[in-house]
């Protein structure tokens, strides 16, 4: 008896071997350029998603018909390149309203009114 349920149950293992799928694992070395990729890009995101919490940018957001919600959906749902072209853009724009005329006025103006006193 022992031995007929043993050829059965052996029976069964290799039927069920031969036609349930299985998947064979095989682990690999990763490169340190995809590594980088991947934290520079999960950066990039983070920072615009800082952006955009941002109350004053919000606001902006909230004038222009977009929630803020919404646009941090649309981050998220963004590729890493284009992430990456966004984080870059805002980060090549400048810090307020000042521009080079600003500078160049003041200093003019500083020229003008030294001459005017000496």
């Amino acid at each position: 008896m022992k031995s007929a349920t043993t050829r059965m149950i052996c029976r069964l293992l290799v039927v069920s071997l031969m036609l349930l799928p299985f998947q064979s694992v095989q682990a690999g070395m990763i490169g340190t350029e995809q590594v980088a990729a991947l934290a520079s890009a999960q950066s990039d995101r983070a920072g615009v998603m800082n952006i955009i919490g941002r109350a004053d940018v919000s606001s902006q957001l909230q004038a222009l018909g977009l929630d803020a919600a919404t646009a941090k959906d649309r981050v998220a749902a963004m590729t890493d390149d284009e992430v990456r072209t966004l984080a870059g853009n805002l980060n090549s724009l400048p810090a307020g309203a000042n521009s080079g005329w600003a500078w160049a006025v003041v200093i003019v103006l500083a020229i003008a009114l030294y001459l005017y006193w000496r």
